[in-house]
């Protein structure tokens, strides 16, 4: 297959990439605008490979888009291109509409016209696969509920809002125009090549270089975590198993309150990184209780029976193994964050006209 990976720069994309180009024999066209989050370092370890092609260009580039169907001819899409930090969209949602709303719009259009364009098995065997979150669908009241795929949308932040408009764009040109979408909605994922400023990067390199560890509120905001490499496997296993106008929920079973995750972190971290920063007795003394965020939801878990029943996919990595790997990959990987940190990935990407 060819396969049409959106955002594959980022830190799903990349995982996605490297799944694909390591262990199948696919094709990779990556289609990145390169935005902060964007980090072709993500993918050293396979850029030499004659199965991989990178376009830098924007979702919301129509007549880029129409090049890229044009020239690379892809059997299907995985459209993880998107703004993806909460925090970022309370700030300053106008990103989050262009290119989550719009950017998918724009896709969705260009991929609909290469597609009327197959002959017929060609057109037959497409498909547009676009990966969504659980945060569309708001928070969980009761400690035993479960989003399924058939929960209602209740989003609470701009990023989710853009993201639950996106889902319904696809499930709209798959109703209005037949055009063979699959949905997957997936819980908070973690593991190497993370953007610092997600949670779990964020304590570990603030850990060890003894800065705070900044909670949001009491702390006991509870996700489901998902190993990354666990749903680079599962997006696969959808793209080319799943059945057309499918919506996919995927899980890690791994629920734990935001504090638990800290201290899972900060125990860690003593055991491997035990010389800590001047002045730090102990990492959990790091913890630092700060304001919660407007709209802050308080639960999420995703209820992932249904792939593993249709499609026979479930997450190999246990919370405590998950963590640990990702652990020991920040303490190995001092090069990609600590550039990353300084920006100077980006200078250089900037630097060289790409």
């Amino acid at each position: 297959m060819r396969l049409l990976v959106t955002g594959g720069a980022g830190f799903i994309g990349s995982a996605v990439v490297r799944h694909i180009i390591g262990r199948t024999q696919d094709t990779v066209i990556n289609l990145d605008k390169l935005t902060y989050a964007g980090n072709l370092e993500s993918l050293l370890s396979i850029e030499g490979s004659s199965r991989y092609i990178f376009e830098h260009a924007d979702i919301c580039n129509r007549a880029a888009l129409d090049r890229i169907f044009s020239q690379h001819k892809p059997d299907a899409v995985m459209h993880l291109a998107a703004e993806s930090h909460v925090d970022r969209s309370i700030d300053g949602p106008a990103a989050f509409i262009e290119t989550n709303i719009v950017g998918t719009y724009t896709l969705l259009e260009a991929a609909r016209q290469y597609w009327n364009s197959l002959d017929t098995e060609k057109k037959s065997t497409f498909r547009f696969h676009h990966i969504s979150t659980d945060e569309v669908y708001g928070d969980l009241e009761g400690i035993d509920d479960l989003f399924t795929e058939d929960t209602s949308y209740e989003p609470s932040s701009p990023y989710s809002a853009s993201k639950a408009s996106s889902d319904h764009l696809v499930r709209a040109w798959q109703r209005t125009y037949g055009f063979p979408t699959l949905v997957t909605n997936c819980s908070n994922n973690y593991g190497p090549f993370h953007f610092p400023e997600k949670l779990i990067p964020l304590m570990i390199l603030n850990a060890l270089e003894g800065k705070a560890l900044p909670i949001y509120g009491d702390g006991m905001q509870v996700r489901d975590w998902l190993f990354v490499e666990d749903h680079a496997r599962a997006l696969y296993k959808v793209v080319t198993e799943g059945e057309v106008g499918e919506t996919y929920n995927i899980g890690g079973h791994n629920e734990k309150a935001n504090i638990e995750v800290v201290k899972a972190i900060c125990s860690l971290l003593e055991e491997l990184a035990p010389e800590k920063a001047e002045g730090v007795k102990q990492y959990i003394d790091l913890v630092t209780y700060v304001k919660d965020r407007p709209g802050h939801d308080v639960r999420y878990a995703i209820d992932a029976s249904k792939i593993e029943r249709e499609l026979g996919w479930k997450p190999e990595e246990t919370f405590e193994s998950g963590i640990r790997k990702t652990v020991e990959w920040y303490l190995n990987n001092k090069t990609w964050w600590s550039r990353v940190l300084s920006g100077s990935y980006s200078m250089e990407r900037l630097g060289s006209g790409e």
